[in-house]
């Protein structure tokens, strides 16, 4: 009986390829869940990414298309070898559609030290699992238990090779937990027409200390216009937050606050009600470029709002100049670079023909 069901599955699939193939070519490719055909199940094969799942059925390979409509609530992490369910739809590209896709199964729950969140961010490799995260990052590769509690909303779907920004904790087992999975873009495009904006005036008065009357989170967004070294606004899916910046966050490995700038910040809310910066971390690519300290140039300029994690640019004196920021530490005389604050920068260059930013001090 196991056998005719099967072949009845296989030729309902076949027939609704046939279909796709004889749709007519100005057919609008919409995939609705009433158009579901089949339900299939098997596991998830090395090569799948976040458009296109290739799947082992008993019945063969199949590779399913995933669209921005796919209901993927029950299972976020489509990492190889994980068993998970689809239910498919045909569409007139000559592909089968992944209407759902579904999992079983809940890991066990585990106390963590919210009061010390760090963020990482970095690429899932081949080790990783459904119940752990390898994560090569810049300072090495982190393993990270993966809960049911885990927050995956932010995340289309964890794939190897994706990068991804991860807030994590340690828990009572002594493992470093995730607590939210996000995915993470290159580097937004910037409006020129913003690089000559004119150099504005900043509050560089300390936050008073506030004490924290609420648990610590984390949210992703791009800069806004307004922002200041005081004062980081926003921009989310869930809206526009405005945070306190204090002296105690940590902006080690998200210093430079520009216009559209992709973030995760970590806060909580302080005892003066408003919202205050624990963390930032931006996108931040690795780098292996080997650079020469010996031979050091100091340089000053302002900040533009072209700059990036990745690139510091300057207007000098003598033009416009690009530094890598591989290399930086956090500034010194300020917390966070914004657009309009002028800089000195100690730099060497590197053996990839860029100079990079070594030391980088406010100036007054």
């Amino acid at each position: 009986m196991k056998k005719y069901k099967r072949a009845a599955k296989v030729c309902m699939v076949t027939l609704a390829v046939c279909g796709m193939l004889l749709a007519p070519a100005g057919a609008k490719l919409e995939v609705q869940a009433e158009e579901v055909i089949a339900t299939v199940q098997g596991k998830v094969m090395e090569g799948t990414t976040g458009k296109l799942l290739y799947l082992d059925t008993p019945d063969g390979k199949m590779e399913i298309k995933i669209d921005g409509s796919t209901s993927t609530g029950n299972c976020k992490m489509l990492l190889p070898d994980k068993k998970i369910s689809v239910s498919v739809a045909h569409g007139n590209d000559g592909y089968l559609h992944a209407v759902t896709i579904s999992e079983n199964g809940e890991s066990p729950s585990v106390s963590l030290d919210t009061s010390k969140v760090s963020n990482v961010i970095g690429t899932v490799n081949e080790r990783t699992t459904e119940d752990v995260l390898h994560l090569d990052t810049a300072q090495g590769e982190m393993e990270l238990k993966i809960d049911k509690n885990t927050d995956l909303s932010n995340c289309s779907v964890l794939v190897v090779s994706g990068k991804y920004v991860v807030s994590c904790a340690r828990g009572e087992d002594a493992y470093m937990h995730a607590i939210s999975i996000a995915d993470v873009a290159s580097s937004p495009a910037v409006d020129e027409s913003q690089a000559g904006a004119a150099s504005r005036t900043y509050s560089q008065s300390q936050t008073p200390v506030v004490n924290v009357t609420g648990e610590t989170r984390s949210v992703t967004g791009t800069v806004k216009d307004d922002t200041d070294e005081a004062t980081l606004y926003l921009a989310t899916s869930e809206g526009d937050f405005t945070f306190k910046i204090d002296e105690s966050t940590d902006t080690s490995k998200g210093m430079v606050l520009t216009p559209d700038n992709k973030l995760m910040v970590t806060y909580f809310r302080g005892s003066d009600s408003n919202l205050h910066v624990t963390s930032i971390v931006g996108v931040k690519d690795s780098s292996s470029a080997e650079v020469d300290t010996s031979s050091q140039a100091t340089v000053t300029g302002t900040v533009q709002g072209k700059s990036t994690e990745n690139i510091l640019v300057l207007d000098t004196s003598a033009g416009e100049m690009e530094l890598k920021m591989d290399k930086a530490a956090g500034p010194s005389g300020c917390k966070v670079l914004v657009e309009g604050r002028k800089v000195s920068v100690t730099c060497s260059r590197g053996d990839d023909a860029y100079m990079h930013a070594l030391m980088i001090t406010a100036v007054k």
